[in-house]
């Protein structure tokens, strides 16, 4: 397991330090450590402590887990059947990208004929970007209710309470962006 670890640490190194256009000396410089410490690292040879592992990721702007977990394929098929799908209220909802975006939420909402879904507020400073696909979508917040047909887009504040109606008699189509407020620290 820990040979598979370095391997795959190897791999990635590699691969993020040439997708940036960096040399081994320039990333070295970056992260604080020895040139030779980041050849042992991308020659697998190497068995770093948590600290080198951290200036590292750092110096990349990526995770611990991207640098020793499998390395990305430069292509991944996520066929549908894969995708979970949620039943909320009236409508079917699921992720439109299947791996997570760091401060967004991305789904597909199909909400049915007469039906409606209630949104959930996210935190203060949260937007909301909403668009209709197909039929009619009418969002309630603040006391107002907007009304979105086929190509209508709808910004919002995602951190109140809202509702998604679908009035007409056919399913709505719909997909929302929730962009989340940064975290203050």
């Amino acid at each position: 397991m820990a040979e598979r670890s370095a391997a795959h640490l190897a791999r990635n190194l590699r691969r993020l330090r040439e997708e940036r256009g960096l040399s081994q000396q320039q990333i070295s410089d970056l992260a604080g450590i020895p040139r030779p410490t980041w050849a042992s690292l991308e020659s697998g040879s190497a068995n770093p402590t948590l600290s080198v592992l951290s200036r590292t990721a750092s110096a990349l702007q990526v995770s611990i887990e991207e640098l020793i977990g499998p390395p990305r394929t430069a292509c991944r098929l996520f066929p549908a059947a894969e995708v979970a799908i949620k039943k909320r209220g009236a409508a079917r909802v699921r992720p439109l990208v299947p791996e997570s975006i760091p401060g967004l939420d991305i789904v597909r909402m199909e909400i049915a004929p007469g039906g409606s879904m209630a949104g959930t507020p996210h935190t203060a400073g949260t937007r909301e970007y909403l668009t209709c696909e197909r039929g009619v979508v009418e969002l309630a917040a603040s006391g107002e209710v907007h009304r979105l047909g086929p190509g209508d887009a709808l910004v919002f504040r995602g951190d109140q309470r809202h509702t998604y109606r679908n009035p007409g008699r056919s399913a709505a189509v719909a997909v929302s962006v929730v962009a989340f407020a940064p975290v203050s620290g």
